[in-house]
């Protein structure tokens, strides 16, 4: 039996996978365990999670994989700096010491932290080193159904390379192609996020969510001053224009003085419509560059299976637009598609290349859902809610769906909190708030009263699979959230003449169809179809929602609050319930109402987090 432990850490969301002859046993983020959002420290929690979760002890390992090479990373930092200097001084000063004294010796490094799991581990034959979009590519190729395909993965940056394009075939995987740093599709979307006011590595999905607010205006700017797209979706970043390479900000004077205005100050300024504008700006150039870039590779490869992974994969908009244009058959994007899923990937990469280990079970997916985290059962979530204090009712199966689908059709906001825990960053169903998608004030609710949020981040539709077609203008698998589509045009609403000169958020107020909680103001949903075989409670949940209420979809957005991470515990569970507006917790086969607990156990949760 080969066992073998995959490591993504510091640069950000830290996680660890362990595999048993090549099948992904558990995954998780150490961001859930430590509770810090992002978190980029050596992932201890996670990886003693899986250890346990696959009762392996650290010695029993047979190679532990790191998900980049450290002395590449030098080399292009290294290298950055030489070319631009003496500009960057300071920053390559700051970022020298923790070089030379920790991240070039990364194997020793490793080698230490390793010990604090098991004081006997002292063998540094076993740690290797994987390459950033190798292992990207890995964590997309490997668990995808496909025996052949094309690999996109696109990031900000990893040692070198930005942009990767991999093929796939059997074991074997190989980069045929690569756009170099500093000209990266994501640093440039992470540029924008930071000068609309968010913060970079996390603000992306609420540049994407406010696009639909405005129009493109500044589409042909951005093409013409900061990025030269070629006819195959290569592209070159005007460096006159950005920071990153120098400084400690992602973009400079030049870049404000070409749109007009300075980066916008999220703590005095509030969001206006030229930032909505900027945002729908540079996600037309976003989508126009993945799908130029889709295009030409299926035109010269012919492969009609595409694989995506990297941060960029996590743009749902663009996802959709790749799908609709049927540019390839099938399309399969790792859900845990930014850095945590490098640590699968890594794995994968040394199980498969290095071992070139055949693949087993091709045409289904490996990833388990995306079930791969921690799981408690009901005896230890009853120990926990006593000791916590709380007031809760046990029922069986049957009742816990019946009265949770009869709670949701009366407008309830419902934490729900069953079986494993998702890797990657989207709630699926095991640890999701849920809510009526046919309230017209749903959104607006979970936002403000729940989530702590912006008023305009959308929320998504989980669907059965067999009637996603019904309601969207779509009909394939999207299990992992990571497709956007069209609400069916009978089901929409259309827009009074009053309604379509509205500007901005004020369109946030306007119902758009018959599912208005799960509607963005473009008409467009990000999917989840729900599958009875990955998920069977979520599933029948929303089976038994239908039955009272014709419709078969339901809200679901991660359950936190703003700036936590997803809840990973029964305690995490039941303070963030009791620091909300949620109505009820469904956890396990325990069914918690807010009226009966005691209100002494309410938590300030407004505060507690930082905003992400």
């Amino acid at each position: 039996m080969s066992k073998i432990l995959g490591i993504s850490a510091f640069y950000h969301d830290s996680a660890a996978c362990i595999l048993i002859d090549g099948k992904i046993i558990a995954a998780a983020q150490e961001e859930r365990f430590s509770r810090k959002k992002h978190d980029a420290g050596y992932p201890f929690h996670a990886i003693e999670f899986v250890l346990k979760f696959s009762n392996t002890q650290l010695s029993e390992i047979d190679a532990i994989v790191f998900f980049e090479k450290p002395f590449l990373k030098f080399e292009r930092i290294l290298e950055t700096y030489v070319a631009m200097a003496p500009k960057g001084f300071i920053q390559f000063a700051k970022a020298m010491p923790s070089w030379l004294r920790e991240k070039l010796f990364q194997k020793n490094m490793l080698l230490q932290l390793l010990k604090s799991h098991d004081n006997n581990f002292n063998n540094s034959k076993k740690i290797f080193f994987s390459e950033h979009h190798l292992s990207h590519a890995a964590s997309a190729f490997y668990p995808s159904p496909f025996s052949k395909a094309i690999v996109l993965t696109a990031d900000g940056v990893g040692e070198w390379a930005t942009t990767t394009v991999a093929i796939g075939d059997g074991e074997n995987l190989s980069i045929k192609k690569e756009i170099h740093f500093p000209h990266s599709l994501g640093l440039l979307y992470s540029a924008f996020t930071y000068y609309t006011g968010f913060k970079v590595n996390s603000g992306e999905y609420k540049l994407m969510g406010l696009a639909p607010y405005g129009k493109p205006k500044y589409t042909n700017v951005i093409k013409e001053e900061l990025i030269d797209i070629k006819d195959d979706g290569s592209f070159r970043l005007n460096q006159k224009y950005f920071n990153y390479t120098t400084g400690l900000t992602m973009t400079n004077k030049k870049f404000h003085n070409l749109f007009g205005e300075n980066p916008r100050n999220s703590k005095k300024e509030n969001l206006t419509q030229f930032h909505m504008d900027i945002a729908a700006s540079i996600q037309e150039v976003t989508e126009e560059v993945m799908l130029k870039i889709c295009k030409s590779l299926q035109a010269e490869y012919k492969i009609p299976n595409l694989c995506l992974a990297g941060g960029v994969a996590l743009n749902c908009v663009a996802n959709g637009k790749i799908s609709k244009e049927k540019i390839f058959e099938n399309i399969w994007i790792q859900p845990a598609a930014g850095d945590a899923g490098g640590s699968i990937g890594a794995a994968l990469t040394y199980w498969h290349i290095e071992l070139n280990k055949q693949r087993q079970n091709v045409g289904t997916d490996q990833m388990n859902g995306s079930y791969l985290g921690p799981e408690f059962n009901n005896k230890e979530i009853e120990k926990k809610l006593s000791e916590l204090g709380a007031k809760f009712h046990f029922l069986g199966d049957n009742e816990l769906i019946e009265r949770t689908a009869s709670d949701l059709s009366k407008g309830n906001g419902i934490g729900w909190f069953q079986g494993r825990m998702e890797f990657g960053p989207r709630a699926l169903g095991g640890r999701s708030i849920i809510g009526d998608p046919r309230s017209e004030t749903m959104q607006k609710t979970l936002n403000l009263k729940v989530k702590y949020r912006e008023s305009f981040r959308p929320f998504a539709p989980s669907v059965l699979r067999e009637d996603v077609n019904n309601w969207f203008d779509f009909d394939k698998d999207s299990p992992y959230m990571l497709i956007v589509s069209n609400i069916k045009k009978e089901k929409q609403k259309k827009m009074t003449d009053e309604e379509k000169k509205l500007f901005g958020i004020d369109k946030l107020n306007v119902k758009r169809s018959d599912i208005p909680a799960v509607t963005h103001v473009d008409y467009s949903a990000r999917i989840q179809t729900v599958h009875k075989e990955t998920n069977e409670k979520y599933y029948n949940l929303i089976k038994k929602f239908k039955e009272k209420t014709n419709c078969p979809v339901i809200v679901n957005t991660s359950f936190n609050v703003r700036g936590e991470p997803i809840v990973n515990s029964p305690e995490d569970a039941f303070n963030c319930f009791m620091g909300t507006e949620l109505d009820k917790l469904i956890i396990g086969n325990f069914y918690l109402d807010k009226n009966e607990q005691n209100p002494k156990l309410k938590k300030d949760y407004k505060t507690k987090f930082e905003l992400d």
